[in-house]
């Protein structure tokens, strides 16, 4: 695939991670699209009813038009000689390949980079695995007030100094997982006979693709459905270019060899906030630089304001309502210039400020595929473009930067492609969540949603200080909320803020799918004592006794 240029126009999506994340691949598992916070952006969550928000009136109308020209269902008539191509080897790319070649399918995989994208090789998979390092710093520190010393250490109480973190040692394990798991999905690939070759894909028309091939020469694929999932990159500013040494993208910080002694955090959405909640876990001095009244400005406001107290308490400096202006390179330390002129100097400088979707010189525009104006492939919720037989999941869509919404955008895509059963997509159903410690996980309906009037329904709050099994586990930060619709107690949406929300949301987004009551939750068992607990306590307060006439 073409390398996208570093000048394409971010997106201009709600910000929360660069996921993507990515995104990604889609980035880190958070329900905002792009986190643009340290250079300023609004906040807001995407619309279950449209998953392009940013797309122009021209651009919805076509796409409207579009969505009435395709047939509900495949023209697909013989599977077994159908031709799919998926340029991406990302989670919405190989996840794609496997349904195609289980419904007998012949499927070719383009990939320049390797299988499973920046998802697996630079994005979640490299920062979860560096994150879980950094949460067993913390665990261990933070024994001391559960009456563990530790020798050598003074009085015993100073874990800091007798634990040290080798970050060698540790991006080297990060590297080596990232590409276990890539080789493992490639093997998983060839065993489902799907087709991989490594290289860089073009759309020369909606049913022929073009591929520059790594070790040299070229080919042309007749494609019958294409699917294009091709990801995003780290968006780059002119006034603060990173140079892969002192001013890095996430991408980039799995080469560094020692600790950054001071880093700079340039964005407080979610990536900016889980990298630097992980690098000070490690034992680095962090200042991160957010342009909004607090960190994670995409997230449950309360939610927020525990990470945000958490990250003070444990001596990070949070600069908020400050701007970046821009970043340049002294010798051996970084100066982060703001808007309003201070300076902030480190040895290091992370830049967390958004992610681009991989289209530019893709070709989709000379194949009427339809981009938004911030170059994301125009899609409705069964994966559809604008052009008949052409398909797009993950971040180069822009709907979530989550490696769980590419992958089902990439199912679904070809359950429709195919003629299998298929259901559209469904965001209300999306779980997603923060690994800051605590983490934040989210699913269904906010909070804010529901105080503005959006939805109709009712909201409790449950400290966990008030949980026994937080309690005996030196849990003093989270809470527990819980969503229910008016009337009928339908749960609707909830918050975890926890160790290991990650987990413990599940019971909450199997509520949401399924329409449960608050009732339905509370009666079922819970273990005593358990942090879970305290979800089945939120639901029984919710339940409303009948009015009797």
């Amino acid at each position: 695939m073409p390398e996208p240029a570093p000048d394409q126009p971010p997106s201009s999506s709600p910000p929360g991670d660069g996921v993507t994340g990515a995104h990604d691949g889609a980035h880190a598992e958070a329900a905002t699209v792009t986190d643009v916070d340290g250079m300023g952006a609004p906040a807001e969550r995407l619309p279950e009813e449209s998953l392009r928000p940013e797309a122009t009136s021209s651009e919805a109308t076509a796409h409207r038009a579009a969505d009435a020209a395709l047939p509900v269902r495949s023209a697909v008539t013989d599977v077994a000689s159908t031709r799919v191509v998926v340029l991406g080897g990302g989670p919405g790319g190989y996840e794609a390949a496997l349904v195609a070649a289980q419904l007998g399918a012949r499927v070719t995989v383009v990939e320049s980079h390797g299988l499973g994208g920046s998802t697996v090789l630079t994005d979640v998979v490299p920062s979860k695995t560096l994150i879980a390092t950094a949460e067993v710093m913390a665990t261990v520190t933070g024994s001391v007030d559960l009456g563990l010393r530790f020798a050598g250490a003074g009085d015993g109480t100073d874990a800091e100094s007798a634990v040290t973190v080798d970050l060698d040692k540790v991006n080297t394990r990060v590297r080596a997982l990232a590409h276990a798991q890539s080789v493992d999905i490639r093997e998983r690939l060839e065993r489902e006979g799907v087709e991989v070759l490594v290289g860089r894909g073009c759309v020369l028309a909606p049913d022929r693709v073009g591929v520059d091939l790594a070790d040299g020469g070229s080919t042309e694929l007749r494609a019958d459905v294409l699917l294009l999932a091709t990801g995003s990159h780290p968006r780059e500013l002119p006034d603060a270019m990173p140079d892969g040494e002192r001013i890095l993208t996430w991408k980039q910080l799995y080469d560094l060899t020692e600790l950054p002694e001071r880093l700079v955090v340039v964005g407080s959405g979610v990536t900016g906030a889980e990298f630097a909640n992980a690098y000070e876990a490690l034992g680095s001095d962090v200042v991160l630089v957010s342009s909004r009244d607090r960190v994670l400005p995409g997230e449950d406001a309360d939610a927020a304001e525990v990470i945000d107290d958490v990250f003070r308490r444990r001596g990070m400096t949070v600069m908020a309502r400050s701007r970046a202006q821009s970043v340049v390179r002294e010798g051996d330390e970084v100066v982060v210039t703001l808007s309003d002129g201070q300076e902030v100097r480190g040895s290091h400088c992370l830049m967390a400020v958004g992610s681009i979707p991989n289209t530019r010189g893709l070709g989709c525009e000379d194949a009427g595929i339809v981009l938004s104006d911030s170059g994301h492939v125009v899609v409705d919720r069964v994966s559809r473009t604008s052009v008949r037989g052409v398909y797009a999941a993950g971040d180069c869509t822009g709907v979530l930067p989550l490696a769980s919404v590419a992958a089902m955008q990439g199912r679904i895509a070809m359950w429709h492609a195919l003629g299998d059963a298929v259901a559209p997509l469904k965001l209300r159903t999306v779980a997603a969540n923060v690994f800051t410690a605590p983490e934040i996980a989210t699913v269904g309906w906010t909070q804010e949603q529901i105080e503005s009037g959006e939805a109709q329904g009712e909201v409790v709050k449950l400290p966990l200080a008030g949980n026994a099994r937080a309690k005996m586990q030196g849990i003093h930060d989270g809470f527990v909320k819980l969503f229910c619709r008016t009337g009928s107690g339908t749960v609707i949406g909830g918050v975890v803020v926890s160790p290991r929300a990650s987990e413990l949301v599940f019971p909450l987004t199997l509520a949401v799918e399924h329409r449960l009551t608050v009732d339905q939750v509370a009666h079922a068992f819970s273990v005593y004592p358990s942090l879970s607990g305290s979800l089945a306590e939120a639901a029984r307060r919710l339940h409303t006794t009948p009015q009797l006439d």
